[in-house]
């Protein structure tokens, strides 16, 4: 009775914020108006993903093509590494003065750093000055996003009922997908448009049209009236005066802020990054599929999955935020290395048929060969087992390591062919670029001979099986985004919320799913594999699963101005 009761009391309580808002009525506008500044910072953020290829050529010259791949994934990276700490920096300024101010704040810095790599000389013009300068505008651009998507899901859940903030939070993560999926469709009109000349000036023509999206944004936003809950708060002079104190000092918020990131933003952020942006990275550079190709079946499979979002906002109002995150974990983990291979077997059918039938190895002294984690491109790689691998994994070919005599120089062998490789440590500039252009179109004969392509074959190319592939990993995405964001809503209270709710989530982001295409790529690298990198999210993954099993409470009861 005494249960009945409660509840009754809650839905009046809900029914009396509805009418004292005007929850009902605008609840639509609400939505709209935080996922359309969602939307463009989210297109920002991730157009420098959409071209870390043709960005590297510009930006990176003067090293060899591993290591200047690798300094691109990281200069993406280093946007994520930016995240927490805009997480923390905004999330503070959203708890004490409210999450409006805060939305005009970060788009706006989200929009000059973006328009400001568009603008950017290269490096053929201002010699070592284009890359750091790039790596401070792509800080920038994390320092904004940190502040971001917090805020958005915050605003949107604080002005809805607790039976709808799982669905009315889903549209900011669909909006976002969107903002992806914006990003993929200008770059990809703008490849057609400007034709052989996109990698010299076209690619600057999607982060200069963010002018537009920004001044759409402020005015948009300019509009908006800050959340209920959180003028409730001012009213009564409750708000957090150290925001950062009570978040992470408080032993109680602590265990909160633990459970967030390990149970549930560690794996979710590596599903996400897994399906989202990956296959990009892997269909054009390991695979070698045309970019124009790749990017139109991403851009068709992630449009087709952004309704996918409001049918798991829908289960987990329904089912609840554990059960959906829960079943994504697993779906993801069971079919992530068959969808991988598959994807290779469609996309370039050629490529495959010949790692599976011609063996390929790396005979050499084992003292020789370095471990290759190289993720800063840092390391400069003399050893002949080194470059011996170094070129193979350039050419996106799996490999095993085989032990040679002692001080014997590396052999590459592909079927019955081998290819000798050589030590750069005491070689000339003249006589070290004699060498490695004379193994590098050796090695490529070889290759060429067993059948391995240069390039993917565009009439071989299967779109449709590609896109089904592509399809099925961005399912299991939505299921494990959506229900993140009620979820971390609910664990935290409101007056530190902001705070609370941002940084396991741009921690995890950042740093664990950010880097997930650096350091999957690296890790290949080193073993030889390409698929090996998979092991990096399907770990993480694994961890959040049992963590969730164990520690993770259900929330979608949960009263949002209960003070806990």
């Amino acid at each position: 009775m005494a249960a009945g009761s409660n509840m009754a009391a809650v839905s009046r309580d809900e029914r009396d914020l509805a009418e004292e808002t005007g929850v009902g009525a605008s609840t639509a506008r609400v939505i709209a108006a935080a996922s359309i500044g969602t939307i463009f910072e989210w297109y920002d953020f991730t157009l420098y993903g959409s071209l870390a290829t043709v960005i590297a050529s510009r930006f990176f010259a003067g090293v060899n093509p591993v290591t200047c791949f690798v300094f691109a994934l990281l200069t993406f990276g280093v946007g994520f590494i930016m995240r927490p700490v805009g997480a923390v920096v905004f999330g503070r300024v959203g708890d004490m003065i409210g999450r409006k101010r805060t939305f005009l704040v970060t788009i706006v810095i989200m929009g000059i750093s973006t328009v400001g790599v568009g603008c950017l000389p290269g490096y053929a013009t201002i010699g070592i000055a284009a890359p750091v300068l790039l790596i401070g505008l792509r800080m920038l651009q994390g320092l904004a996003l940190g502040g971001e998507y917090g805020g958005a899901a915050i605003y949107v859940a604080e002005h809805s009922l607790r039976n709808r903030r799982g669905f009315n939070t889903s549209w900011i993560s669909a909006t976002g997908t969107t903002g992806l999926l914006m990003s993929f469709a200008v770059v990809l009109a703008t490849r057609v448009l400007t034709g052989q000349h996109f990698a010299t000036w076209g690619w600057r023509l999607p982060f200069i049209f963010s002018v537009l999206l920004v001044i759409v944004s402020v005015r948009i936003r300019m509009r908006m009236e800050e959340s209920p809950a959180f003028q409730a708060l001012k009213r009564e002079s409750r708000l957090s005066r150290a925001p950062l104190k009570d978040a992470f000092l408080d032993r109680a918020n602590v265990k909160r802020l633990i459970v967030a990131l390990f149970a549930v933003c560690g794996g979710m952020t590596c599903v996400y990054y897994t399906a989202v942006l990956f296959p990009t990275f892997f269909l054009t550079h390991t695979l070698k599929v045309d970019p124009t190709q790749a990017n139109i079946v991403v851009t068709l499979a992630t449009l087709v999955c952004i309704p996918m979002f409001l049918v798991a906002g829908w289960l987990c109002d329904r089912y609840g935020r554990k059960p959906v995150l829960m079943a994504s974990f697993l779906l993801t983990v069971v079919t992530l290395f068959p969808i991988f291979h598959a994807m290779t077997r469609y996309a370039n059918p050629a490529f495959a048929s010949a790692q599976a039938n011609v063996p390929v190895w790396v005979e050499a002294d084992a003292k020789t060969c370095s471990f290759m984690f190289n993720p800063i491109g840092s390391r400069h790689y003399t050893s002949s087992c080194d470059i011996a691998r170094e070129a193979l994994t350039e050419a996106g070919v799996s490999y095993a390591t085989r032990d040679a005599a002692p001080g014997s120089l590396a052999t590459v062998h592909v079927g019955d062919k081998t290819v000798g490789a050589y030590d750069a440590a005491s070689l000339a500039s003249g006589a070290l670029n004699a060498k490695s252009s004379a193994f590098g179109a050796g090695l490529r004969a070889v290759l060429d001979a067993a059948g391995f392509p240069r390039t993917a074959s565009p009439a071989r190319f299967n779109g449709p099986m590609v896109f089904v592939l592509l399809v099925a990993l961005l399912a299991c995405m939505t299921l494990a985004l959506t229900p993140t964001a009620p979820a971390l809503i609910e664990m935290f209270p409101t007056r530190i919320r902001y705070t609370s709710m941002s940084f396991p989530y741009h921690f995890a982001s950042g740093w664990i799913g950010g880097l997930l295409p650096t350091f999957s790529f690296a890790l290949s690298a080193q073993q030889g594999n390409i698929y090996f990198g998979l092991w990096y999210p399907v770990a993480w993954i694994v961890v959040s699963f049992v963590v969730a099993m164990l520690f993770m409470k259900e929330t979608k009861d949960v009263d949002l101005a209960a003070d806990f």
